[in-house]
């Protein structure tokens, strides 16, 4: 069975709920049961406020509690006579006297025919004397709760005098004063279950609010629920939708972020997936255009001189052999690139590595292309050996990125220009630097040096060669090799090229 959000937050916030009010009215429950005893035997003590004052006099005038009975059994019960005493002699005191009617005096009498002097005056009714009220029937019952019972009376030492026998309960004390100063004291025990003709009863009133209680509860946590529920469910919608059209290969989806909680995170989060998944596709698809561009430019001139030779048009000598090998060589060449791209992108390129000097494999590479420098009428100096320079790498993939770094001056710098290759080591890394003083790159191209298929040119001409591949397999074995490939303008007014490597041991 599917339960959703809303059915889940439903039964989350009603057992919440439910559990609060449960735990409620059980604090409450013992609050009342362990409360409304204290408050009982406070009660208690006020009651005894008559008795505490008649103990008090008696002391008074006889200066001591020699009237007490000394007889275990006589001063047991004492406590209690004394308090159906004090209760009759209250129920049995006289009615205050009702204050006497004043006499009328007679008037003068009055005619017959007004009220003159001889006028005679009708015989007033007796004024009404109210009632006496009766005095209630005589009904000695101090306390059902037994407070008769539970009553101690105490020296003012704390010696037993009369009353119940304490037996280390819990219970309150009143003192009682004659003359200014304690001389004894009133202690009610607290009854073995003082609350219950209290508290149950009022508990009893709250059970007739549970199915109130419970039905509140429900009806609460159906709305917040529901309020819940679309709260979350909308933006979890709009992911849900999302996804499905990343799916369905719309990566310019994008999501409206209007929340700041982590459903607006994950929002956010979805923007940046399906704007990388636009990316690599855009990449995808340059990546397929080039690459069938790279490849038909060779085929076609390979299938042109094929079809010329086919025709008569050229004759198949060695000139027109050579030329249609150095585009099968170029072909090769593409390919073989291509596929090393493609490995070192999913991280299956091989890599053998050893203890090398960089510093030492960087300068054979470059004296070897000495003389391809000198040719193209350009020089190449070389600077000082770093203070270290030992680095644990492949020294054949090493050897194919500076061969390509150098081959880039040859093929954009121009007849006397300057090669520069230097090289320094800090911070447990070793700076192997090429400089030329070529035209240069725009800044906004610096980035994109190492972009397959890329020409600063921005055309696809191969006028200088090459197919935009070498810089972007070299970032990827630097990158193979924990290093990094960068790129920055010249001091000597051309392009920069750093490749940073860890030393050994770093």
């Amino acid at each position: 069975m599917r339960f959703s959000i809303g059915h889940r937050l439903f039964a989350s916030v009603l057992l919440a709920i439910l559990a609060v009010a449960v735990a409620a009215i059980a604090l409450m429950r013992h609050n009342v049961m362990s409360s409304f005893g204290d408050y009982a035997v406070g009660i208690e003590l006020d009651r005894l406020e008559q008795l505490s004052g008649a103990l008090a006099e008696r002391y008074a005038q006889h200066q001591d509690w020699r009237f007490i009975p000394a007889g275990g059994g006589q001063s047991g019960t004492w406590i209690a006579a004394e308090l159906a005493r004090l209760q009759r002699e209250r129920l049995m005191s006289p009615v205050p006297p009702v204050p006497p009617v004043p006499p009328v005096a007679p008037a003068a009498p009055m005619s017959p025919g007004g009220f003159g002097p001889d006028a005679v005056l009708a015989p007033l009714p007796p004024p009404e004397v109210p009632p006496v009220p009766e005095p209630p029937p005589l009904h000695i019952d101090v306390d059902e709760l037994g407070l008769q019972d539970r009553v101690t009376l105490l020296g003012a030492d704390g010696s037993y005098l009369a009353g119940r026998h304490s037996r280390g309960e819990p219970s309150a004390r009143r003192p009682i004063e004659a003359g200014g100063k304690t001389v004894g004291y009133l202690v009610v025990a607290k009854a073995a279950r003082p609350s219950d003709a209290m508290s149950e009863a009022f508990l009893g009133q709250l059970k007739s609010s549970l199915l109130i209680i419970a039905i509140a509860s429900v009806a609460l946590s159906a709305l917040a629920a529901v309020l819940l529920a679309a709260h979350f469910r909308r933006p979890i919608l709009r992911l849900a939708d999302g996804a499905r059209a990343l799916a369905d290969g719309r990566y310019d989806t994008r999501l409206e972020v209007e929340r700041s909680d982590e459903l607006g995170e994950l929002a956010h989060s979805f923007n940046l997936l399906a704007q990388k998944l636009d990316q690599v596709e855009a990449s995808r698809r340059q990546w397929v255009a080039d690459t069938s561009h790279e490849l038909r430019t060779p085929l076609s001139v390979l299938r042109a001189q094929l079809e010329a030779v086919q025709d008569g048009v050229r004759p198949a000598g060695p000139e027109g052999t050579a030329a249609m090998l150095r585009q099968v060589l170029s072909l090769n060449k593409l390919i073989d690139q291509l596929y090393a791209l493609a490995r070192a992108d999913v991280g299956d390129l091989e890599y053998q590595r050893h203890r090398l000097d960089a510093w030492l494999l960087a300068r054979e590479q470059a004296t070897a292309f000495a003389d391809k420098l000198s040719a193209a009428g350009m020089a190449i100096e070389i600077g000082p050996a770093p203070g270290a320079s030992m680095v644990l790498a492949d020294p054949e993939r090493l050897r194919q990125v500076f061969s390509n770094v150098l081959e880039n001056c040859i093929r954009y710098c121009g007849a006397g220009a300057r090669v520069s290759l230097q090289a320094r080591s800090d911070g447990g890394a070793l700076d192997i630097l090429v400089d030329d003083s070529g035209a240069g790159v725009p800044e906004s191209a610096l980035a994109r040096l190492a972009e397959r298929f890329y020409r600063v040119e921005g055309s696809r001409s191969r006028e200088h060669g090459g197919a935009g591949l070498g810089l972007a397999l070299c970032q990827r074995i630097v990158a193979a090799h924990g290093g990094q490939l960068r790129f920055a303008r010249s001091p000597l007014g051309g392009l920069q090229v750093l490749v940073r490597l860890p030393l050994e041991g770093a």
